[in-house]
């Protein structure tokens, strides 16, 4: 679970910085802009919803458990 978790993060990290790119890149010297950027941030949102439902889904299922402060 830890790499699958470690690997979205990867993944985000990597949409987010193509997103950047193509902001910066496209629409320069008279060329149209393309829709990379847009493509992008989708795969991004996309990858952290399923990411949020993957946790969920384990915790329900018992393969992850919580840890942290102890209630009082």
């Amino acid at each position: 679970m830890k790499y699958l978790v470690a690997l979205a993060f990867v993944v985000i990290l990597g949409a987010l910085a193509s997103a950047g790119v193509a902001m910066v890149r496209d629409g320069r010297d008279g060329k149209p802009k393309s829709r990379r950027m847009l493509h992008s941030l989708a795969l991004r949102v996309g990858v952290s919803v399923a990411l949020f439902v993957i946790i969920l889904v384990s915790y329900k299922l018992g393969w992850i458990q919580p840890t942290g402060l102890p209630r009082g």
